[in-house]
């Protein structure tokens, strides 16, 4: 305040108060004022300067091809311990055969494909069926190599419950190098009894 006084003791104005009697004093520093960022007080850029590229877009892949089964009736000999006549060995083993393999005697039998040279395979389907008997089946898929002993790639067993469990079918991914043989077991029931073993489909690539 200017104490009330108008003037300055002098006779002339004072200077502070303009005459009024009252002096506002002055603001302090960052009083009353509201703080911008500076970069809120920028003004758009008319253009940009970001560096882009179009890319070709991803595409899906397209489904596995069928792998190329073998033609084993060309590549390969067979031998098996028994065979009905009316379902002989390449019912199971050549394409377009639909009848099956089923052996003539009952219990465990064994089926060998014998290349006519070392095969690199990468695949082995086995499919079986069993529409009339309940029954635990086990079998033991082997490979041997074209020097050395007798591999085994799988063993394993299957319940059969006619009508509702009736069929089985195996897809094996392998990396098998120089196979000369491929031998496959199978024990129809390892309870035993006279269960005759069979086989629907037996496949290579």
């Amino acid at each position: 305040m200017c104490k009330g006084r108008r003037t300055d003791g002098n006779g002339r104005t004072c200077q502070r108060c303009g005459g009024t009697g009252e002096v506002t004093p002055p603001a302090q520093e960052g009083e009353g004022q509201t703080h911008v960022p500076s970069r809120e007080r920028r003004s758009p850029p008319e253009g940009s300067s970001l560096r882009k590229r179009l890319i070709s877009p991803i595409r899906q892949s397209a489904p596995g091809s069928e792998p190329r089964w073998l033609e084993l009736d060309k590549t390969a000999s067979v031998e098996v311990t028994s065979e009905d006549p009316q379902y002989p060995i390449e019912g199971a083993l050549v394409r377009g055969d639909k009848r099956g393999w089923r052996a003539s005697e009952a219990g465990t039998q064994i089926i060998r494909l014998i290349f006519d040279r070392p095969q690199n395979i990468e695949r082995i389907a086995l499919a079986f069926d069993e529409k009339h008997a309940a029954r635990t089946q086990e079998f033991v898929l082997r490979w041997v190599p074209k020097m050395g002993q007798p591999r085994e790639i799988v063993r394993q067993q299957w319940n059969f419950s006619p009508p509702g469990t009736v069929h089985e079918a195996e897809n094996f991914s392998v990396q098998l190098s120089g196979v000369s043989m491929l031998e496959l077991s199978i024990t129809p029931n390892i309870s035993g009894g006279q269960d005759h073993a069979s086989l629907s489909q037996f496949r290579v690539a």
